[in-house]
């Protein structure tokens, strides 16, 4: 039986994933998350082979969800689910070390051929995202002085913990929020706050905000 775990903070979506998947012989959904912290949780205690992450989840997006999950249990193949396609989304899911990505406007008709691909341990992407993915390393190798200052502009300059406190200031928590929901001390989590003002050249919570919406850690709709 191949176990799956799904991630969504919409239920309407998480029900018709769902069904899609628990229709086809051998395949048990094992557990559902409603954020990216919870889908970290899970997968620690259920172990599913495959999951399947939103990227715009609450709390922890699917980005940094895929990432702390693969460093403990490197094993598991993810597939990330996106109503966005943008090059820079797409470089995060490669980067993260998801195994597959899906838009979700492309789920009815690919979903189950994108999860028995990575079943069988290959990786999935619809045409036009492989295209995309394609054109985007060769441009980055034709012109690597531009893609050197992407790098510097993207989230890759922030820790994975820090990742973790813009997203949820971004979001609009106060520091105390953000201590309680990282289990730090206040006095930390306003340290990381400053931290990060000052490795950004930010200077508002706005700022982050807008940062944090540019560099695929939070997504608005």
């Amino acid at each position: 039986m191949l176990r799956i775990l799904i991630a969504d903070d919409h239920e309407v979506a998480r029900r018709g994933i769902c069904a899609l998947l628990e229709s086809h012989p051998g395949w048990e959904v094992c557990g559902e998350a409603r954020d990216g912290r919870e889908a970290v949780e899970l997968a620690a205690t259920l172990r599913p082979q495959i999951i399947l992450l939103d990227i715009g989840m609450p709390n922890l997006n699917g980005l940094e969800a895929a990432r702390q999950i693969l460093a403990s249990s490197p094993e598991t193949a993810i597939l990330i689910l996106t109503m966005q396609d943008s090059d820079q989304v797409v470089r995060e899911v490669l980067r993260a070390g998801a195994r597959g990505f899906l838009l979700k406007s492309d789920a009815g008709r690919d979903l189950v051929a994108a999860v028995e691909a990575l079943q069988l341990h290959r990786t999935f992407f619809t045409t036009r995202v492989s295209r995309m993915v394609l054109e985007g390393f060769l441009d980055r190798d034709n012109r690597p002085e531009q893609h050197h200052r992407h790098q510097e502009e993207s989230g890759d300059v922030l820790t994975g913990r820090e990742r973790e406190v813009i997203q949820l200031l971004a979001e609009g928590k106060t520091s105390k929020e953000v201590a309680v929901a990282l289990n730090l001390s206040v006095k930390t989590a306003e340290t990381h706050r400053t931290n990060l003002m000052r490795k950004l050249g930010l200077h508002s919570v706005a700022d982050l905000t807008r940062y944090a919406v540019r560099n695929g850690i939070v997504q608005v709709f």
